[in-house]
């Protein structure tokens, strides 16, 4: 992208831009071509790619294809083609959802209504450049002439405490020896349960991702844990690797998730004796080690939950 001052007013014109108020398998069409530390007319680091798949509708609307926009920015998508099947977006939590036809969409864990509801062409989903902006909460650039599309990684916005508070809530830290075996056994009992990104109540879909799984086991033990993994990571507080105990959380970061890699993208359980338990990708659910290995390096807070 040019840097000069006149360049960037050139691009103001040429690209399509809106800001809003306010993790992964990539995926490229054939045409795509991704470029790197690519800048937005506001002067923003963006995940920009080239995408010659668009769509021009009979009212000279761009629609451009949902997946390699996602992906251009490190998450992956979820694409539900069954009749008012969501589509689902995150890294191991599902972060955004949308479906075809409908102004409806969650962002964020927010509820909101998009300026152009998205559509399928050709099989896949496409949503219009500004609907993208608003659903994403982030800023998106689009010439349709080069049909570059630049797309500003998403900034977390802190996240409330939530949960936990229920009358008869345990602290963790408080149970006997005998409950905290209770607890590894119960969490152990769903080894090899499959992983599915975005997974629905166990009870419904017999499957967990990697928070539906902690927050399944910690309500076992009358603990209410919020739904995402950056949300569940500000509930508790910290303790150090020397402390950690059975029954404490574990927050990895998943790097290129956000502009910042403080952002909690995957979580486990501590068993003990340097292992921890959670469900990622095959086998589903599965025992790692903590202290060596692909997850130690990671790691990102060690959590005492109330």
């Amino acid at each position: 992208m040019p840097t000069s001052k006149s360049a960037k007013s050139a691009a103001i014109v040429a690209l399509t831009v809106l800001m809003t108020g306010t993790s992964a398998c990539g995926y490229y069409s054939k045409d795509t071509k991704p470029k790197v530390n690519s800048v937005t007319p506001t002067g923003n680091i963006a995940g920009s790619y080239y995408e010659k798949n668009y769509y021009k509708d009979p009212k000279g609307t761009f629609w451009i294809p949902l997946k390699p926009a996602a992906a251009s920015i490190g998450y992956r998508m979820k694409d539900d083609t069954s009749s008012g099947g969501y589509a689902k977006i995150g890294y191991t939590d599902v972060m955004y959802m949308l479906k075809p036809n409908y102004s409806q969409a969650f962002s964020l864990g927010e509820k909101i209504t998009l300026p152009d509801p998205p559509i399928r062409h050709k099989g896949q989903l496409y949503v219009t450049p500004t609907a993208l902006s608003k659903f994403l909460q982030t800023e998106v650039g689009w010439n349709p002439t080069s049909g570059e599309i630049n797309i500003t990684p998403p900034v977390d916005k802190e996240a409330g405490t939530q949960g936990a508070d229920a009358p008869g809530t345990l602290r963790i830290q408080s149970l006997s020896e005998a409950d905290k075996d209770e607890l590894v056994a119960y969490a152990k009992r769903y080894l090899g349960t499959p992983y599915d990104f975005g997974a629905g109540s166990y009870e419904e879909t017999k499957k967990f991702d990697c928070s539906s799984f902690t927050r399944h086991v910690f309500k076992k033990f009358g603990v209410t844990l919020p739904r995402l993994a950056r949300d569940q990571d500000n509930v508790g507080r910290r303790v150090s690797r020397s402390e950690l105990d059975v029954g404490d959380l574990i927050f990895f970061t998943v790097p290129g998730r956000f502009e910042s890699d403080a952002v909690p993208g995957h979580v486990g359980i501590y068993i003990g004796d340097g292992k921890f338990i959670h469900t990622w990708g095959e086998p589903g659910v599965q025992i790692s080690k903590l202290d060596t290995g692909y997850w130690h390096d990671v790691i990102l807070h060690m959590t005492r939950v109330l």
